[in-house]
């Protein structure tokens, strides 16, 4: 029997909804919402995740700023247009879309934004604030996710969900989102260095595959039933595929994410969402 698709399209619309209706209502109090990117060089997946978090933006009735810099651009330019967005009273989250060309260091540029106006809820300050469960601005992959549990009435009480992989853009933070207290997920943190990785997933009630590795867990490797969620989007002669093989795992999952159509839209919907909390609190 295959496995209910999870679909990222759907719970998005509502999310996308929900922030459109925050945004009207700051609207009627006079505070607009502003949402700028500072994308750097010319990778055309770059160009497209911008495209799509504007025209996201400003169906939310949200303004939409973008920022384009040359490739050959300097740590301190690119620091620098951050630190201008910081002062820019309009705007109210930003995005320094990563990875950075060449030596360009992402870390320094994310720490860099006001964490007030940290729209991919990656600055060390609310990565922090997610560890003591505090968070307001969540990274917003993770968000997108519990989103996805939410909306599908997926249980996680004592739950065990295996994390594939490790980053602070969707590993560790998911792992902290599953595990905080009244969400009670029992979580492991696995990687690509974890032995006998396919013994653990096979007793996961719960698997985020977020490796980075095209078709990396099989269905074989899935307890029947689980839920499965895919981050991964790897470009392949195939076209786009996950790090689940989708194939064999919608044959022994309960549920799944697709890819594409799945947490991809739901990470630009947690952006909005971050865009408008980020714009009232600044008016609290």
């Amino acid at each position: 029997m295959s496995a209910q698709i999870l679909s990222g399209k759907e719970v998005a619309a509502v999310v996308r909804s929900r922030v459109a209706d925050r945004v009207a209502a700051l609207k009627e109090r006079g505070k607009s919402v502003g949402l700028a990117t500072v994308l750097v060089g010319e990778d055309p997946a770059s160009e497209v995740y911008v495209r799509s978090k504007h025209r996201a933006a400003e169906k939310a009735g949200m303004l939409s700023f973008d920022h384009h810099l040359p490739a050959d651009s300097t740590q301190q330019e690119v620091e620098d247009m951050v630190r201008s967005l910081n002062a820019d009273p309009e705007v109210d989250g930003m995005i320094v879309q990563l990875p950075l060309p060449g030596d360009l260091d992402g870390n320094k540029a994310v720490e860099t934004i006001d964490p007030a106006k940290d729209a991919d809820g990656l600055h060390p300050f609310n990565l922090g604030l997610v560890v003591l469960e505090r968070a307001r601005l969540q990274p917003a992959t993770p968000s997108g996710i519990m989103r996805i549990f939410e909306h599908y009435e997926i249980p996680t009480q004592g739950k065990l969900a295996v994390i594939i992989g490790r980053s602070f853009l969707v590993g560790k933070p998911m792992a902290l989102l599953l595990g905080a207290k009244g969400v009670d997920a029992t979580v492991v943190q696995a990687h690509s260095r974890t032995r006998n990785l396919a013994e653990l997933t096979r007793q996961a009630d719960i698997i985020v595959a977020a490796i980075g590795r095209p078709n990396f867990v099989h269905g074989s490797q899935l307890k029947p039933g689980a839920v499965v969620i895919d981050v991964g989007i790897n470009r392949t002669d195939d076209g786009l595929v996950g790090d689940v093989d989708f194939e064999s795992a919608v044959e022994v999952a309960g549920a799944i994410t697709p890819v594409p159509g799945g947490v991809g839209l739901m990470t630009v919907a947690a952006l909005m969402e971050n865009a408008v909390t980020a714009a009232e609190l600044s008016i609290a």
